[in-house]
């Protein structure tokens, strides 16, 4: 009895660990299938003080040839309202980012040197943005271990970027066993200090897909933190090609 119990539990062990890091993030990053998602979505930023300041956006994401692409509207408050931020993966793994600032008038490319930058003065960086369709090539993937969060069977996968000009050091993702959702995920500087940490939470089921409704980000040496709060989700509408140019961008129309 001792013996088939000891080649039980070497089999489920082996079974585990015959994936890969890299092959549970690309799991978990490919866990949603779609042609287009669109949101809307309710931005609140609290200070250390307890202070909030509260933005509604709405965002437009589709696939294309060289990955994803995303664009954000801001609708309110006033002094942010009309501000557009493109997002578009590149043939190299990339990201190409632009903004339009109402207040200039014009569009202005990111440039890698902002990437960790705050993005409207959230705690999200602007390389956050894009973080859950970051390419798997572009990091090495570790699977360190796995363990129990909130009852949840988990995978606990650590990221190392190869480009050393990344801002991130690591990363720390918690990874469902069962069905891939991400839980968590912490990021550490360069001094191996934990400098964020991004939860997932409320997850529903929207047209079939099981959709994390509440994102937060929080920073750690500055006591702040960013929620999201998707108040609506829509997968596969039909989003004109236009969406996702420069021209959009400094139009508003497709």
């Amino acid at each position: 009895m001792k013996i088939i119990i000891l080649i039980f539990l070497i089999l489920i062990n082996s079974s585990v660990w015959s994936q890969s890091g890299a092959d549970i993030m690309n799991s978990a990053r490919n866990r949603i299938q779609m042609e287009t998602m669109s949101t809307r979505s309710r931005m609140v930023i609290t200070a250390r003080n307890g202070n909030t300041t509260e933005m509604m956006i709405d965002q437009y994401s589709k696939d294309g040839p060289n990955g994803s692409r995303a664009m954000i509207v801001f609708q309110r408050p006033a002094n942010v309202a009309g501000t557009r931020f493109l997002t578009m993966d590149n043939a190299s793994g990339g990201t190409d980012q632009w903004i339009f600032l109402p207040a200039t008038g014009r569009s202005r490319r990111i440039s890698a040197t902002e990437s960790g930058g705050s993005f409207m003065g959230t705690d999200f960086s602007y390389s956050d943005i894009s973080l859950a369709d970051r390419d798997v090539s572009l990091d090495t993937h570790n699977l360190l271990r796995e363990e129990i969060l909130n009852g949840n069977p988990v995978y606990v996968i650590e990221s190392i970027p190869r480009d050393t000009s990344y801002q991130y050091s690591r990363v720390i993702t918690w990874i469902d066993r069962n069905n891939y959702l991400m839980y968590k995920a912490e990021m550490f500087n360069r001094r191996n200090e934990l400098i964020k940490s991004m939860e997932m939470s409320d997850f529903r089921d929207v047209q079939g897909r099981i959709t994390p409704m509440q994102t937060s980000m929080a920073t750690v040496s500055a006591g702040t933190s960013t929620t999201i709060y998707m108040e609506i989700v829509r997968y596969d509408d039909n989003i004109p090609e236009g969406v996702f140019t420069t021209a959009f961008l400094e139009t508003g129309r497709p």
